[in-house]
């Protein structure tokens, strides 16, 4: 049989939709084939960008001689904020408060207030070295714990979620208490920090490599900066070592510096912070301080509860305003409040300006939710899973009564229960609980603790505006289809989906369609990478796209052969036109002599979502994605030091586009999630300068942290409510807060010593020296 005709008798295709296929460029990224803006072939001439960084952390600058540096050896220029050609600001908000380059004041130790420009990246570093910056230092605050979230200042205004009468409701309870919680910030960490690249052309033309989870936004941030028109700037990127949402605001300011200078001096230029330099001048994961009141009955039943989640924001708005929302919009997480009342707030401190981190604020507010779940359960003297239970939205949704959230959407596709029946009864919850009683009461020093716990967590952005995407798709006369959309691929996966999306439409083998690099030259106005709606989004866009074309080749396949264009079918890398089959190259090639146009742009906009932040009300998420850990650890309490002995997840992603990529993204995401409740700390000094700055000072999970026994499932049963790209769910950031399950079997193991009757309140992250004082606090109160 010659290929020709295997081809024409082949009954699937390779790669399309629910494949288990690898990532595209796995193979490349263990070779060392994969290239990132810094493996680029540089052009001639290119110059080296480093930051000059500011060393006080609230002050007036006094003077700031930078004669020595622009001495220095291999020194080609220096920038500062007067010379940015247009506007000095890179506030992805528009609040213009965040300037590329500070002028006359700084408001953190460590920001950018001047850029040299040499001919080596090491020339440039160390030219920055001789700056002299006199300061006249003015008060400053670091850290939010003394900060009264009603009253201080804030960056941007808060927002106040509200349904029933939470005051009331706690006050008629029959029991009530009140506490506070800390939860840590964290580092993105990436792989791969932050880079830009930027090649002047003729005009005002600038073409910039930025390692960006958001493209159009540099796009506009950098024209702004140059005072040219959006046109004239485009932005492209391949893939990225990482971004976790460290990269969708942060790389602006790269972008910008190295899109001044290659314009200014006529020469490409580009720029990459070392570690330490990149950790101190960039935001990080917001880190909270939730108060918390609540009532309820002696069975466990929560009446109404109160929150107030403060959030360290640093000096400027960035997208604190969203993610500080969005910690209210997960306030409840899979529990239903009878009465609630959530205020956020974004507090101003001098330190970096906070940002988009994995989860978008949702990690915070649902572990506020969980504390105060923990709290209810060592009160009424019950497992904490059962108060869990006790609380669930109902799986009758709406028309039960306790099926709407506090922003008053009704929760339409809840399978919480199944979730946690599940994996309750796979991983032998209640059996392990009994051994490891046991366990603990012939262990004087190594205690176990176990813990399961849920998620539910609304898919779409907020802001309904990004809720849109686009896509460009070509076929090609010899069969072949090129595929290009506003999605960046940061290792997970976005790309090989998008491409399976593209050749289930056009049923042919996925290596027949070609992934090209993000740009704004093809698709315009795209929303970031984010949300976890790449796949929803750009999926669809593309799938748009691909239909159009498919439906002119049916069109023109019909009228050619004349036959109704019901017997028009697309199969596995052929088209049945009647009673014949036709190569889908050959159609394709057909369709071009016959001037049929075999390009389409798609388009995509979420549906049925809108939200009315003035009133707290609306829809704003599109479906909630779902799934539940089972976490056992054992500590010991001499030293606070602790072992995930095992986990267990069981995660829907609806019916997965590729499993394979799916299951990578759950494995990771937990283990993000567990490092950020446990070892990864942030600490900043009375000075205001992060101590934590490098690998060094930095502790991110290792593979030795994993659990020693990891057994992740996707719940097959699993299909999205709405009409998904093939009822597929999003599973970028949901997975991330099943790390939740960790920091509360430490808190069982810690309980243990005093038999479960006092509550840990154990912070976040819970560090070894955290659980040791935990321990020893728990024993305590015990005692006395």
């Amino acid at each position: 049989m010659t290929a020709h005709q295997s081809n024409l008798t082949s009954s699937r295709i390779s790669g399309g939709v629910a494949t288990d296929r690898r990532h595209d460029s796995a193979h490349k990224h263990v070779t060392g084939e994969a290239v990132y803006i810094d493996d680029m072939p540089e052009p001639a001439g290119t110059l080296h960008a480093c930051l000059g960084l500011s060393t006080a952390a609230h002050a007036t600058i006094r003077s700031m001689d930078l004669s020595a540096v622009r001495s220095a050896p291999g020194v080609i220029d220096v920038l500062t904020g007067e010379d940015v050609p247009g506007e000095n600001d890179i506030s992805p908000t528009g609040k213009h408060d965040e300037p590329v380059l500070a002028v006359g004041k700084v408001q953190f130790f460590g920001q950018p207030i001047f850029a040299v420009i040499a001919k080596t990246r090491e020339q440039a570093r160390r030219a920055c070295r001789l700056a002299k910056v006199e300061y006249d230092e003015l008060p400053a605050v670091f850290d939010i714990a003394g900060l009264d979230p009603l009253s201080d200042r804030l960056v941007t205004p808060g927002l106040t979620l509200k349904r029933g009468e939470a005051a009331a409701a706690i006050a008629g309870a029959p029991r009530s208490l009140k506490g506070r919680m800390a939860i840590g910030g964290q580092d993105h960490f990436y792989l791969e920090g932050h880079i830009a690249l930027a090649v002047p052309g003729e005009d005002h033309d600038v073409t910039v490599y930025s390692s960006t989870q958001h493209p159009s936004e540099v796009q506009h941030m950098v024209a702004h900066a140059l005072g040219v028109p959006s046109h004239a700037v485009t932005v492209e990127i391949r893939r990225m070592g990482g971004g976790f949402g460290g990269k969708e605001t942060q790389s602006n300011q790269f972008a910008a510096i190295a899109a001044i200078a290659a314009k200014r001096l006529g020469r490409a230029v580009k720029i990459r912070p070392d570690r330490d330099d990149d950790m101190t001048a960039t935001g990080k994961r917001h880190d909270f301080v939730v108060d918390y009141e609540v009532g309820f009955d002696d069975e466990g039943n929560i009446l109404g509860v109160d929150f107030v989640y403060a959030a360290r924001c640093g000096f400027s708005s960035d997208l604190s305003g969203p993610v500080t929302d969005r910690a209210l919009f997960h306030c409840d997480n899979a529990y239903f409040w009878p009465a609630v009342k959530a205020v956020s707030a974004p507090l101003y401190t001098n330190t970096v300006s906070n940002t988009a981190f994995r989860g978008f604020g949702g990690p915070q507010g649902m572990v506020g939710a969980e504390r105060v779940i923990e709290e209810v359960a060592f009160a009424v003297g019950k497992d904490p899973l059962e108060i869990r239970k006790l609380n669930f939205y109902d799986a009758a949704g709406e028309s039960s009564g306790r099926g709407v959230t506090p922003y008053h959407q009704p929760v339409e596709d809840n399978v919480v229960h199944r979730i946690v029946a599940e994996l309750e009864q796979s991983c032998d919850y209640a059996g392990r609980r009994r051994e490891i009683a046991a366990f603990n009461a012939n262990s004087p020093i190594v205690k176990r603790g176990i813990a399961l716990t849920p998620v539910k967590f609304g898919i779409s952005f907020t802001a309904t505006h990004y809720n849109q995407a686009g896509a460009l798709v070509h076929a090609y006369t010899d069969g072949s289809v090129h595929l290009n959309h506003g999605g960046t691929e940061m290792g997970q996966g976005l790309y090989i989906k998008v491409a399976q999306v593209v050749a289930e439409e056009f049923q042919i083998d996925i290596e027949q369609v070609k992934i090209t690099a993000t740009t704004t030259g093809k698709v315009p106005n795209t929303s970031a990478t984010a949300a976890s709606s790449g796949s929803d989004l750009n999926g669809m866009a593309a799938q748009n796209a691909a239909r159009q074309i498919r439906d002119r080749l049916t069109a023109f396949a019909a009228e050619k052969y004349e036959v109704p264009v019901e017997q028009v079918v697309f199969l596995p890398n052929r088209v049945r036109v009647g009673n014949q089959e036709i190569p889908f190259a050959d159609l394709v090639k057909q369709a071009y002599m016959a001037r049929i146009q075999l390009s389409a742009a798609g388009f995509y906009k979420t549906p049925k979502i809108h939200w009315d932040r003035d009133k707290g009300r609306g829809h704003p998420f599109y479906y909630f994605a779902y799934g539940a850990a089972c976490s056992e650890v054992s500590i010991d309490t001499l030293t606070g030091e602790y072992v995930v002995e095992r986990t267990d997840i069981l995660h829907e992603t609806g019916r997965s586009l590729n499993r394979a990529i799916d299951l990578g993204q759950v494995e990771g995401a937990f283990i993000q999630g567990m490092g950020w409740l446990t070892t990864e700390e942030l600490v900043w000094d009375d000075k205001g300068r992060l101590r934590t700055h490098a690998p060094s000072t930095y502790k991110i999970p290792l593979a030795s942290d994993r659990p020693k026994i990891f057994n992740v499932a996707l719940a097959d049963w699993s299909e999205a409510f709405e009409p998904t790209v093939h009822r597929s769910k999003a599973v970028g950031e949901p997975p991330f807060m099943l790390g939740m399950a960790v920091l509360h079997a430490l808190s069982d193991a810690v309980a243990s010593v005093a038999e479960h009757r006092v509550c840990p309140r154990l912070d976040a992250p819970a560090t070894p020296e955290r659980v040791l004082m935990a321990v020893e606090r728990v024993r305590k109160v015990a005692s006395g």
